[in-house]
C-alpha cells in the first residue's frame, strides 16, 4: 500500500464566498456523520476550521471524526501509528466539551484507521484506542476503494485489490465485534457485491458504507451514466437486504462522482446540488429506510465544491417532503443511534 498525491479539489475561500444563502430550518438539530480533520500536502483543516463551518448558520449539535491518516505516531511499533490520530480526534472532541466554541459537540464520535489486515493482531491496537478515545471509539475505517482504471481515484491511499475478501481482513473486522465498534467502508459501486459478502458473514458488526455508496461518475463511466445507475442500484439493493447495513447521504463533492460543480464562476447553489444528487437520495432512502440513513458533510473532502452552510440547506430540500419524525432520523437519529452520540435535544 502507498500514498499516492491528493485527488481532491482544492478549497478556495474567496469563491466560496460568492455562495450565501438564508439558512433553511435553522432550528433542525443536526449530527454531521462524517468528517475529517487533518494538515497534509498544503491542505489544512483543523478543529478551528471545523467550528467556523459548523457555526455557520445550521443547528450542527454534534459531528462524527472519520479516520483520514491524520497525524500518525512518528515513533513505536507501526501498527500503533494510527493511535496518534484517536488522540488527535480526542483532542479536538475537548473543544468542543469546553462549549466555549459553540453548541456543537465536535468529535464526538470517533471512526479510527486500525489496520485490520493485522487480523488477531488487530486487538492490542483497538484496546490502546478504546484507552485513549475513552466512551467516544465507535468505529474503524480502513482504505479499501479500489478501481483498474486510473481516472477512478479518490483517495489517497492505493489498497490492494480484493482487501475485503482478504482472510487476515474479515479476523480484523471479527474483532470489532468485542468492541461493539462499527465497520465503515468507502467503497465504489463496483465493490458493493465485496461489502454485501462481508457484510453477510459479520452480521454482528455494523456496516457503514459512505458516500451514496460510491457511484463512478468518471472514467468509463462518465458517457454511461444510466448504465452505472442500474449497475449501482442493483448492488445497493442487495446490500440494502441485510440489517446490519446503513448508508451515508452525502461525498457528492468529490470529483470521481463526477458532478463538476467547481468548474463553475460561481459556487453552486443549493438547488443544484438537491438536483443533482435526488435520485441518490431518493434509492438509499427506498431501499434502506430513513432509520438506516444519514446525512454527511465530508468536510474538508468537498469543501473544494460548495460551503458547508449551502451542503445542509441542499440536504434539507433532498428531505423537504420527509416528515417531521423522518427528518429527525435522516439528519440526527439514525447517527446518534448507530454511533451512540448522546446530544441533549433543544
Amino acid at each position: 500500500m502507498h500514498i499516492v498525491t491528493m485527488p481532491h479539489c482544492p478549497v478556495r475561500p474567496e469563491w466560496l464566498a460568492l455562495r450565501r444563502e438564508e439558512i433553511i430550518e435553522p432550528s433542525l438539530r443536526i449530527v454531521d456523520a462524517h468528517h475529517h480533520l487533518w494538515e497534509r500536502q498544503g491542505s489544512r483543516y483543523l478543529v478551528h476550521d471545523l467550528f467556523d463551518d459548523v457555526n455557520s448558520g445550521h443547528n450542527v449539535c454534534a459531528t462524527v471524526f472519520i479516520q483520514n491518516r491524520a497525524m500518525l505516531r512518528a515513533d513505536g511499533p507501526p501498527e500503533m501509528a494510527p493511535v496518534g490520530e484517536v488522540e488527535f480526534a480526542n483532542g479536538a472532541a475537548a473543544f468542543g466539551a469546553s462549549g466555549l466554541y459553540g453548541p456543537a459537540r465536535v468529535c464526538t464520535a470517533i471512526v479510527a484507521g486500525a489496520d485490520l489486515t493485522l487480523g488477531d493482531g488487530v486487538m492490542p491496537v483497538l484496546e490502546a484506542m478504546a484507552a485513549t478515545a475513552g466512551a467516544r471509539l465507535r468505529g474503524i475505517r480502513n482504505a479499501v476503494v479500489w478501481h483498474e482504471h486510473p481516472a477512478v481515484r479518490s483517495s489517497t491511499m492505493s489498497p490492494p485489490r480484493g482487501l475485503l475478501a482478504d482472510a487476515a481482513f474479515r479476523r480484523g473486522v471479527a474483532a470489532l465485534a468485542r468492541f461493539e465498534l462499527a465497520l465503515d467502508i468507502w467503497a465504489y459501486h463496483t465493490q458493493l457485491d465485496e461489502i454485501y459478502e462481508l457484510a453477510r458473514a459479520h452480521p454482528q458488526v455494523p456496516v457503514i458504507v459512505d458516500h451514496f455508496g460510491g457511484p463512478i461518475g468518471v472514467g468509463p463511466y462518465a458517457a454511461q451514466h444510466s448504465e452505472m445507475l442500474v449497475e449501482w442500484r442493483a448492488g445497493m439493493a442487495r446490500l440494502a437486504s441485510l440489517p446490519n447495513t446503513l448508508v451515508k447521504l452525502g461525498g457528492g463533492g468529490m470529483p470521481v462522482l463526477g458532478f463538476g460543480f467547481e468548474q463553475g464562476a460561481n459556487p453552486p447553489a443549493s438547488q443544484q446540488l438537491a438536483d443533482a444528487w435526488r435520485t441518490y437520495f431518493d434509492v438509499c432512502v427506498d431501499l434502506f429506510g430513513v432509520h438506516r440513513c444519514m446525512f454527511e458533510s465530508n468536510f474538508p473532502v468537498d469543501k473544494g465544491m460548495f460551503s458547508y452552510h449551502v451542503l445542509w440547506n441542499a440536504f434539507k430540500r433532498l428531505a423537504a417532503g420527509a416528515s417531521a419524525a423522518e427528518k429527525t432520523a435522516l439528519f440526527s437519529g439514525t447517527a446518534e443511534r448507530v454511533y451512540r452520540i448522546a446530544t441533549a435535544a433543544d
